[in-house]
């Protein structure tokens, strides 16, 4: 086995995968524990993917019973993800590890690795951004790095900028021992975190969070809106605070990661699902990239972008009107006065809801600006 060993590691290798460690197959108990908590404790919001079934997640023979090894399997996206440098008003950010589809060449990189181990004769299957496994368990477990506070793998000279995948094997590789290191006293990314989403060390609370909430369904909650800034897709604060990720992220050179957000919220369906698919966007639906460009806009624009989004006020979808109302109130409050009789007759509750908190928030700021004027009442 320790020349198929050699043999995985060297096709890995050729293939992208940077680091590959070999896991046993036995459950993750005290990982299905903590899962079952964030879920009872509400932390999981409405996330599925391993909260909806703990014990699957954290016991791969539950989906495949001839599983022996896993065979773990690790790609950064740093440099290629470049930096977003200084933005300009209108301009979105996106989370470096959807810049591209970063889990394609891991995903090749692994399925070079399963084609070894059948040509072998062993059993072989991937599973890479799946529910079945938790990949983070497993990519400890095997030595690849270490469980960081900021709940990512950290591995030495990548730091958190990596991407997890495995093969589960019949094949009884030697397994590989944890890492005998962790973050010892630093906590440098629970303060960095906008929203407090980083609850405790290793902890986190998804209601808080500001990626959960930009691939989420619905409404975003109107206190987080102003924290989500000039983000499009994801976030990487946590990340870019952690020590360890910071010689990579250095290293990174050309200004990628932004979105024209003008451009979304005039671009088709079509449009937008070709140029963002590899993001997880529930049942597809565009309206979700256009509610995030509507609340980007809202921090980072000016009022130039004031017509763009005036124009969702008669969208047809209540959720984009929502976000519509509160992204025009901070570019242009007096134009947002001006429609605010017909708003306020909306047959959506939540649109009218968002025009009265628009409307208090200027009462409480003593800014007359914000109240319809009688004849506009009239109109």
């Amino acid at each position: 086995m320790d020349d198929l060993r050699a043999r995985i590691e060297a096709v890995a290798r050729d293939a992208g995968v940077s680091r590959i460690g070999v896991a046993t197959v036995e459950p993750f108990v005290d990982v299905e524990a903590a899962l079952r908590e964030r879920r009872r404790q509400g932390m999981s919001a409405r996330l599925g993917f391993t909260f909806r079934d703990p014990s699957r997640a954290t016991d791969v023979r539950r989906s495949l019973p001839w599983a022996e090894r896993l065979v773990v399997g690790a790609r950064p996206y740093l440099p290629e993800a470049g930096h977003p440098g200084g933005r300009r008003p209108g301009e979105g950010r996106i989370a470096r590890f959807a810049v591209d589809d970063s889990y394609l060449p891991l995903r090749r990189g692994l399925e070079a690795v399963a084609g070894l181990l059948r040509s072998e004769g062993h059993r072989a299957e991937l599973l890479v951004d799946d529910s079945r496994l938790v990949d983070r368990a497993a990519a400890v477990r095997a030595g690849v790095g270490w469980w960081g506070k900021n709940t990512m793998v950290l591995a030495p000279g990548d730091g958190p900028w990596l991407l997890l995948g495995s093969v589960v094997t019949d094949a009884r590789l030697e397994p590989d021992r944890p890492m005998r290191r962790d973050c010892g006293r630093c906590e440098a990314c629970l303060p960095a975190c906008p929203t407090g989403a980083l609850v405790a060390p290793g902890v986190l609370d998804a209601r808080r969070c500001i990626a959960y909430w930009l691939q989420a369904p619905g409404s975003i909650p109107r206190h987080l809106r102003g924290a989500i800034g000039d983000r499009f897709y994801g976030c990487d604060d946590c990340l870019e605070a952690c020590p360890p990720g910071r010689k990579p992220l250095t290293g990174t050179a050309g200004r990628r990661g932004l979105v024209d957000l003008r451009w979304v919220l005039s671009a088709s369906d079509d449009e937008l699902l070709a140029a963002f698919g590899r993001f997880y966007i529930p049942r597809r639906n565009p309206d979700i990239l256009r509610r995030n460009a509507l609340v980007a806009l809202g921090n980072g624009g000016d009022e130039a972008d004031a017509e763009v989004v005036d124009r969702y006020l008669d969208h047809p979808d209540p959720m984009l009107r929502v976000h519509a109302v509160w992204a025009l109130g901070r570019l242009a409050p007096s134009a947002l006065t001006l429609r605010l009789s017909r708003l306020l007759e909306d047959p959506a509750p939540e649109v009218v809801d968002e025009v009265r908190e628009f409307l208090a928030a200027g009462s409480e700021a003593g800014m007359e600006t914000f109240r319809p004027s009688r004849s506009s009442e009239a109109s």
